[in-house]
C-alpha cells in the first residue's frame, strides 16, 4: 500500500518576515508533514489524507514547522523552573486551561474523549514554566497543543514505530522548538534545532541578540517500560537590555543584562554569572566554571566567553558531553550588552546508555578541559565522526588541524616536475612560459581540499593511531592536567612511526591515499611545540620545523614556521632568520572562487613575501619575515577576532607557562627562547595597539618592541605619516633621472596604487612628475596632458581614492572609468565595456602616456611572465623606467624579460625597505628604553603632543632611510654598469651576499674583540640613543643575539654596498684594515 500525506494549514503569517534558513528536512513550509502506514487514527485529519507513493514507509519524523500570527504579544518566555531561577506562579492558570479546553473542543481536531489528557499532558508534565502561559494567548496555546497530539498521532501510525515529534515555530524575535530525542545521544539524522538555533538567533551577524531557555521532560514519551524517548523543548527570545550600549568593561549585571533574565534569576545565580563575567570581559578566551548542586548528582557547567567568537559552540557542547555519556535536564544561554555571552548546562549521566562511559565526576573533568579545544574549532570538518563517536574531540579536531596542513603541502610539485624544469631551459621564454603554466595547473589540480578531507574521513581508525602519536609526545604532565583525564579514548596503543607507515601502507587503497596520510606523519614529527593541550587557548598554534618543505621548490630554507587555526581563519608565520622581523596581513576574499584561490596560494604567498622582506631587511639586524591570516569563505567579518586569536595562539608558543590550570608548561623541542617582532600590513593598521597591549597584560617582556606601526601614544612611529616607506622609493626614482639627466617636471608618469594608501598618498605629496594614469581600487584616472595637481594633492592629504576627484579638473583628453561603469566611452572613441576588467588590466597596456611606472599598490604578480608580453612592443619595453614600490606586483622572471626589453628597472627588495629601516630602529629604541624611559621620550602624551627626543629621533630616521637607500643604488647602479648583470639580479645578489656576510661576521672572532665590537656598535647605533642611554646601557638591556644582528648587518651592508656583491678575497682586509686604523 502507498504511503499517505497529510498537510495541514497552520498558520496565515507571511514567512518573509523570517530570518533565511534553508532546512534539508523539509521540502515545503508552513505545512506539516505526515507519515502513516494508512491505519486510521480517530481523528479529523484523515480526511486530508493524500497518495504519495515516494514516502513508504518515511524514514523522517513527524515534522510541524508553526510561524507565529504577526499580530501575538512578540514576547516568549522559557522555561525556568529551575536551581537558580525563580519559578513564577500564574493566577489565572486554571481559567486559561478552561479556555483553551473549550478552543480545543469546538475545533475538534482532538476527539473530545483525549482533550482533557492532552490538556493536562502539556500543563503539567513538560514542566513549561508559568510566565509562558502567563504571556501567550489562548489561540496560540491551542495551536501548540494540537500540533503536538497530531504529531504523536503520527508517529503512532509509522510502520517502524519510531518515537519521534517534532515541532517549530520561529519568527525574528522569538522562537520554539519541540523535539524527541534519548538522553545522551546525539541523533544525527535529527533537525537539529541546536545547529538551527545557532545560525538564525544566536551566531546571527546583524545586531540583535537572544538568549535561550531549554529543557527535557522528566518522563519518557510513551509510558511503556522500554520507552526511553523524551522531549527536549527550546525557547529563543530577543534580549531586552538595560543598556544597550556600555563600556566593554562593564561588568554590573544591574547595567548590562537582559531585563527576562534580572527578573527571573535568582540571587546566587546573579553572583555566579557576575563573577564569571569579570573574568571573561579580561580574559581572551572562555572562562569554564562547574557547581555541584546540593542534594543531587546534577553539574552545573557554566562557561562564558566572548559573544560570537567561537560560532557553532552551543550545539557542538550538546555533542561533547553525550560523548562522554552525559545529558543535560536545563540550558540557558544568557547575553550582555557588554559582549559576553555565558552558556550554563545542568548535566547528569545519561541512563540506558550501552556504551562504557567514565564515571560523572571523570566525564565532568574531561568535559571542562576540552571546552577550550572546542572553543577553538567549534565545527571542525571531521565533527561527523566525533558527534557520531567514531573518534573522540581531541582526535577530530587533530584530523582538521591535519586536513588544514595537507591542504597547503600536498599540492606540491612533484618529482616529475622537478625533471621537466631540468629538462628545459628556464632562461628560454618559451620554456619559463610552460613551467609558470604548468606549475599553476599542477597546483590547482592535483589535490583538492574537499578530496582530502574525503580520504582522511575514510580512516578514523588511521586518525587515531596518528593523533596517539601525536599526543604522546606533545601532551604535558603537570599538576591540574592529568594525562590520564586526557588520554585518547578509546585508549589506543601508541605506535612509532616505523610501525605508523607500515600501518598507513597496509591499510590504505592507492597511492593517493597513502600520500595524504603520511602528510600526518610529516605533521607529527615536524611539530616542535604546540599549545594543543593548554587549559586555556584561542586558536591552535603549531611551532613546525620547516625542513620538510622540498628544496627545489623553496630553495632559501626558512628558520622558522608557525601554523595558526581558529574558528575564524587559518594563518602562517615565516622567518628567514631566528632575529626577524615583516608585517602581518588578513587576506579577505570577496567570492567562493577568491577563497579558493586564496587558500590555494596561502603558503607560497607568505613565503615569497617573507623572501622579499629577507632582501629588503639587509640594512637591518632583523632578518625577513611575514604572517598572513588567510579569513574564511564564510568569516568575512571576522578579521579582528581572528588577528587576535593569532596573536594570542602564538604568544602561547613564546611565553612561559605560568599559571598552572590556565596555561601548563608545553613540551618544548626547540629548547630555545623566541622573541618575534610584528608590523602592520593589510587590513592590520588598526590593529597593532590591541597587539601591543595584549602583549603587555600576557606580562611579555619584549612587549614594546612586540610590534611597529602602534600608534605615537605606545611609541610608535608611524610610517604613513612621516612617508617612511615613500622615501626610501623616492631615492630611486630620483636616481634614474639623476643618472639618466631627466627633467622630472617633463617625465610622464603612471601610479598604481592610489592617493588613498600610505605609499601611493606619500609618492603623488613628494613626487614632481607629470602623473597621466592612477589606477587604484576605484578604478583608472587618465590624462595625457597631466593630472592635475593641486587636486591630486587634496585627495593624497584626505586619503581618499579616485572615485573622488572634481572630473572637471581634466583635460578635453583625460577621463576616469570606475569599477562598476560599463559601456563607457573614451575621448579616442574607445568603448569600455566593463570597468573592473579595465582597472585589472590598465597598467598592461601600451598606452604611450608612460615614461616612468611607480607600482604603489596592487596584487602580488599582476606582471607575471604571461601578461608581460603586452608590455614588449617590437622587443622594447614600452615603459622606459620601473621602480616597484609595491611587494611581489612583478614576478621575477617578468622583471627579466622586461630588463632584457631594456628597461630599467629596480625591484621592491631594493625601493620598499624605508618601512623596515623605521620599524627597525623603532624595535632598537625599544629595547633600549626601559619602560620608565619609553614612556617619558617615545610616547606622546594624552594631549598627542611628541617629546623633543621622539621629534629629533624621526629625522635621524628618516635621514638613515635615505642614506640606506642611496648607499643601495649606486652600489647596484655601479655593478651594473661593471657586469652588464641584469639590476633585479643585481639586487638578489647583493641582499645574498649581505645576509651571508652578516651571519659568518656574528659569529667570528670580530665580535669577540671588544674593541672592535664596541667601535662597530657605536657605528651602527643612533646617535641620538647612544647620547641618551649610553653605550653600556643599550648592549646591558639589547638581547645579545639582537646587538650581534646589528653588528653584522651594519660590516656587511657597508661592506657589500662599497666593494660589490663578488669582492675581491682581499677587499674586506682592506675595508677592515681602514676601521682598524680609525679605532686605535
Amino acid at each position: 500500500m502507498g504511503a499517505k500525506i497529510l498537510t495541514l494549514q497552520t498558520t496565515d503569517l507571511s514567512l518573509d518576515r523570517f530570518p533565511d534558513y534553508a532546512d534539508p528536512l523539509e521540502s515545503f513550509n508552513p505545512f506539516v508533514t505526515m507519515a502513516t502506514n494508512g491505519t486510521a487514527p480517530i481523528n479529523k485529519l484523515v480526511s486530508q489524507i493524500q497518495d504519495e507513493p515516494s514516502r513508504h514507509p518515511s524514514p523522517q519524523p513527524t515534522h510541524f514547522s508553526i510561524p507565529q500570527r504577526s499580530n501575538g504579544n512578540g514576547h516568549r518566555i522559557l522555561r525556568s523552573a529551575t536551581v537558580g531561577y525563580i519559578n513564577p506562579e500564574f493566577a489565572g492558570k486554571a481559567e486559561q486551561m478552561k479556555q483553551v479546553r473549550e478552543i480545543l473542543v469546538k475545533e475538534g481536531w482532538i476527539p473530545e474523549s483525549h482533550v482533557e489528557d492532552q490538556l493536562k499532558w502539556f500543563y503539567t508534565s513538560l514542566g513549561i514554566d508559568d510566565v509562558y502561559f502567563q504571556l501567550e494567548r489562548v489561540e496560540v496555546i491551542a495551536i501548540h497543543i494540537q500540533s503536538l497530539y497530531a504529531a504523536k498521532v503520527a508517529a503512532n501510525s509509522r510502520v517502524d514505530k519510531r518515537e519521534e515529534i517534532r515541532l517549530d515555530m520561529e519568527a525574528t524575535d522569538h522562537a520554539i522548538y519541540i523535539d524527541t530525542s534519548e538522553p545522551g545521544k546525539t541523533n544525527m539524522g535529527g533537525p537539529r534545532y541546536e545547529q538551527r538555533l545557532e545560525a538564525k538567533y544566536l551566531d546571527n551577524t546583524d545586531n540583535k541578540r537572544f538568549r535561550v531557555e531549554t529543557f527535557r521532560s522528566t518522563g519518557t514519551l510513551s509510558p511503556e517500560a522500554s520507552s526511553k524517548t523524551s522531549l527536549r523543548c527550546y525557547f529563543v527570545y530577543e534580549c531586552q537590555f538595560v543598556d544597550s550600549n556600555p563600556a566593554p568593561e562593564e561588568t554590573r549585571l544591574e547595567v548590562i543584562s537582559d531585563r527576562m533574565f534580572l527578573n527571573k534569576a535568582t540571587r546566587n545565580t546573579k553572583q555566579i554569572y557576575e563573577e564569571i563575567i569579570k573574568l571573561a570581559v579580561s580574559r581572551t578566551g572562555p572562562v569554564i566554571e562547574v557547581f555541584d548542586i546540593e542534594g543531587s548528582q546534577e553539574k552545573r557547567l557554566v562557561v562564558a566567553f566572548r559573544s560570537r567568537t567561537a560560532r557553532g559552540m552551543f550545539s557542538a557542547l550538546s555533542d561533547l558531553y553525550h560523548y562522554y555519556g552525559v545529558t543535560s535536564t536545563r540550558k540557558y544561554v544568557e547575553q550582555f550588552s557588554n559582549g559576553i555571552t555565558v552558556m550554563s548546562f545542568y548535566l547528569k549521566p545519561a541512563a540506558h546508555l550501552e556504551a562504557d562511559v567514565p564515571p560523572i565526576e571523570q566525564s565532568i573533568h574531561q568535559i571542562t578541559k576540552e571546552i577550550s579545544l572546542l572553543y577553538c574549532i567549534p565545527q571542525n570538518k571531521l565533527h561527523s565522526l566525533f558527534a557520531s563517536g567514531l573518534l573522540s574531540l581531541q582526535e577530530a579536531i587533530y584530523g582538521h588541524c591535519v586536513w588544514v596542513y595537507v591542504q597547503h603541502f600536498l599540492n606540491r610539485l612533484g618529482s616529475e616536475y622537478a625533471s621537466l624544469s631540468q629538462a628545459l631551459d628556464p632562461n628560454k621564454n618559451e620554456h619559463a612560459e610552460i613551467l609558470s603554466k604548468l606549475k599553476r595547473r599542477l597546483r590547482t589540480e592535483t589535490f583538492t581540499p574537499d578530496y582530502i578531507l574525503e580520504i582522511i574521513m575514510n580512516y578514523p581508525d588511521l586518525v587515531r593511531a596518528l593523533y596517539a602519536s601525536f599526543a604522546n609526545v606533545h601532551l604535558s604532565v603537570g599538576a591540574g592536567f592529568e594525562r590520564q583525564f586526557i588520554a585518547p579514548t578509546p585508549a589506543v596503543d601508541v605506535m612509532s612511526d616505523a610501525r605508523l607507515k607500515e600501518k598507513i601502507t597496509r591499510d590504505v587503497s592507492n597511492e593517493h591515499e597513502e600520500m595524504v596520510m603520511t602528510a600526518f606523519r610529516i605533521f607529527n614529527t615536524s611539530i616542535l611545540k604546540t599549545n594543543y593541550f593548554t587549559p586555556t587557548k584561542v586558536a591552535l598554534s603549531f611551532r613546525l620545523d620547516p625542513s620538510f618543505l622540498p628544496e627545489f621548490e623553496y630553495p632559501k630554507p626558512l628558520y622558522g614556521m608557525f601554523l595558526v587555526i581558529s574558528a575564524e581563519s587559518r594563518g602562517f608565520h615565516l622567518r628567514f632568520k631566528d632575529v626577524a622581523r615583516g608585517g602581518i596581513r588578513i587576506v579577505k576574499s570577496r567570492s567562493k572562487e577568491a577563497y579558493s584561490i586564496n587558500a590555494r596560494n596561502l603558503f607560497d604567498e607568505n613565503y615569497g613575501l617573507a623572501s622579499t622582506q629577507q632582501r629588503k631587511n639587509k640594512d637591518i639586524p632583523e632578518g625577513g619575515s611575514k604572517g598572513v591570516i588567510l579569513l574564511d569563505a564564510k568569516q568575512q567579518d571576522k578579521a579582528d577576532e581572528a588577528f587576535e586569536k593569532y596573536i594570542d595562539s602564538i604568544l602561547d608558543l613564546l611565553l612561559p607557562a605560568q599559571t598552572p590550570g590556565i596555561k601548563n608548561p608545553l613540551v618544548d623541542l626547540y629548547h630555545k627562547e623566541e622573541i618575534l617582532f610584528m608590523g602592520p600590513d593589510e587590513n592590520t593598521a588598526d590593529l597593532v595597539d590591541w597587539a601591543t597591549e595584549h602583549a603587555r597584560a600576557r606580562g611579555a617582556p619584549w612587549w614594546k618592541s612586540f610590534f611597529t606601526g602602534k600608534s605615537p601614544k605606545l611609541g610608535g612611529i608611524p610610517h604613513d605619516a612621516y612617508g617612511m616607506t615613500t622615501l626610501s622609493v623616492r631615492e630611486y626614482v630620483k636616481g634614474i633621472y639623476r643618472k639618466k639627466e631627466l627633467n622630472p617636471a617633463e617625465v610622464k608618469k603612471m601610479q598604481t596604487g592610489g592617493p588613498d594608501g600610505d605609499l601611493g598618498s606619500n609618492e603623488i605629496l613628494l613626487s614632481n612628475e607629470k602623473y597621466t594614469a592612477i589606477v587604484d581600487g576605484a578604478g583608472v584616472l587618465v590624462d595625457p596632458n597631466g593630472i592635475n595637481k593641486d587636486e591630486l594633492v587634496r585627495l593624497a592629504k584626505g586619503r581618499l581614492m579616485i572615485s573622488h576627484f572634481d572630473i572637471s579638473k581634466l583635460s578635453n583628453d583625460g577621463f576616469r572609468v570606475l569599477c562598476e561603469d560599463t559601456n563607457v566611452k573614451l575621448p579616442t572613441g574607445e568603448v569600455i565595456a566593463n570597468g573592473t576588467a579595465f582597472r585589472n588590466t590598465y597598467h598592461l597596456r601600451d598606452s604611450g602616456l608612460t615614461d616612468c611606472f611607480v607600482p604603489c599598490g596592487g596584487r602580488p604578480e599582476s606582471i607575471d611572465l604571461v601578461s608581460v608580453g603586452k608590455l614588449i612592443k617590437d622587443g622594447k619595453s614600452t615603459v622606459p623606467y620601473i621602480v616597484e614600490g609595491a611587494n611581489l606586483f612583478i614576478t621575477q622572471d617578468a622583471k627579466l624579460r622586461l630588463e632584457e626589453a631594456g628597461c630599467v628597472l629596480f625591484k621592491d627588495a631594493s625601493a620598499n625597505k624605508g618601512g623596515v629601516t623605521s620599524s627597525s630602529l623603532e624595535v632598537l629604541a625599544s629595547l633600549s628604553f626601559d619602560d620608565e624611559g619609553f614612556v617619558t621620550h617615545m610616547c606622546h602624551n594624552a594631549k598627542g603632543e611628541a617629546p623633543a627626543f621622539y621629534k629629533a629621533y624621526v629625522q635621524q630616521v628618516q635621514a638613515t632611510i635615505c642614506e640606506n637607500a642611496r648607499l643601495e643604488f649606486e652600489a647596484i647602479w655601479r655593478e651594473h654598469e661593471q657586469t652588464g648583470i641584469a639590476r633585479s639580479i643585481l639586487s638578489d645578489k647583493l641582499s645574498n651576499a649581505i645576509t651571508e656576510l652578516d651571519e659568518e661576521l656574528q659569529h667570528s672572532d670580530l665580535w669577540k674583540d671588544e674593541k672592535i665590537r664596541q667601535a662597530v656598535l657605536t657605528d651602527a647605533l643612533p646617535k641620538l640613543l647612544l647620547d641618551k642611554i649610553g653605550l653600556d646601557t643599550i648592549v646591558s638591556r639589547v638581547p645579545e643575539a639582537y646587538l650581534r644582528a646589528i653588528f653584522g648587518s651594519y660590516l656587511a651592508s657597508r661592506f657589500v654596498y662599497e666593494f660589490g656583491s663578488q669582492p675581491s678575497q682581499f677587499a674586506f682586509y682592506d675595508f677592515m684594515a681602514k676601521r682598524m686604523a680609525n679605532i686605535k
